[in-house]
């Protein structure tokens, strides 16, 4: 892997792995994984003050969710969430294109992922891009996301009750967790509602109270304020699919802008909602 450093960040770079750390750090802070022929996602993403791992990989309630990645569930009938995990003969495939370099600039790296998403016969359906921007605050991470889907065939998206960007972390039943929305709803009463922002936070391994992540959905995206997914296990998603049907012509593109606010303690919500204020309207 080939090393570039600039200010307080260290990067590592491969064809299909970019590893980011802190200056003298040993281990990365984030590591994005792009293997040939398989679904790109974010883990691991370490607490910003180095005292546990936020996300968790393929764990045994759901074999096909990694950290954190995007999906969806009925593109022209095909589904881009289960990764042929369940033998599903409908189920298509990823194939991410090699990583290049990152870009850093101050205490930001940015990169990108672009993916073909493939239909059972071989047949390229989507374009995808991913467009990542880490601001790394010390006691938080900014992580921006645009998520490009390009049609290289006419679309239709299914309703479904979740899809797009996702998040697994290391939930467990025992120790319990909490989720929140902007609108003040908690946990599964938050469940396919309407909200600006969704604030996850839990007890994590290796370290003493509780850490989490807030996904925040941005004014110009389609149905702003989304529907949300919020599971048994606390995995969130803002998920337009939940408002219904949308369409893509050939060769036409949509964009989605959202920013994962990556924090410790448990979530407050005047925390969240001045951050969602400045990511929406900066």
């Amino acid at each position: 892997m080939n090393d570039i450093s600039k200010d307080g960040l260290r990067v590592s770079h491969s064809e299909h792995r970019v590893c980011i750390y802190r200056s003298g750090g040993e281990e990365p802070i984030l590591v994005q994984n792009a293997e040939p022929d398989k679904r790109p996602f974010i883990h691991p993403i370490a607490a910003p003050d180095g005292a546990g791992v936020l996300t968790e990989n393929a764990p045994p309630h759901h074999p096909w969710q990694h950290g954190l990645y995007v999906g969806l569930n009925d593109v022209n009938g095909i589904g881009f969430w289960e990764e042929g995990v369940r033998g599903n003969p409908s189920d298509g495939t990823f194939h991410p294109k090699p990583l290049q370099p990152a870009v850093m600039k101050d205490n930001q790296a940015g990169w990108t992922v672009e993916t073909d998403w493939k239909h059972p016969s071989g047949e390229v359906m989507l374009a995808e891009t991913q467009a990542w921007t880490l601001r790394d605050l010390g006691t938080a991470y900014l992580l921006d996301l645009e998520w490009t889907l390009q049609a290289k065939k006419e679309l239709t998206f299914g309703r479904h009750e979740y899809g797009g960007l996702f998040i697994r972390m290391p939930y467990r039943k025992e120790s319990g967790g909490n989720a929140m929305n902007s609108e003040g709803l908690q946990n599964a009463e938050a469940e396919g509602k309407r909200a600006r922002w969704v604030a996850v936070s839990m007890p994590i391994e290796g370290r003493i109270g509780m850490a989490g992540v807030a996904f925040m959905d941005h004014p110009d995206n389609p149905e702003h304020p989304v529907p949300w997914r919020v599971d048994g296990q606390l995995g969130i998603s803002p998920s337009r699919c939940i408002a219904g049907e949308w369409k893509l012509g050939l060769g036409q593109s949509q964009l989605f802008k959202h920013r994962v606010f990556v924090f410790t303690g448990a979530a407050d919500m005047e925390q969240m909602e001045e951050n969602w204020k400045l990511y929406a309207y900066a």
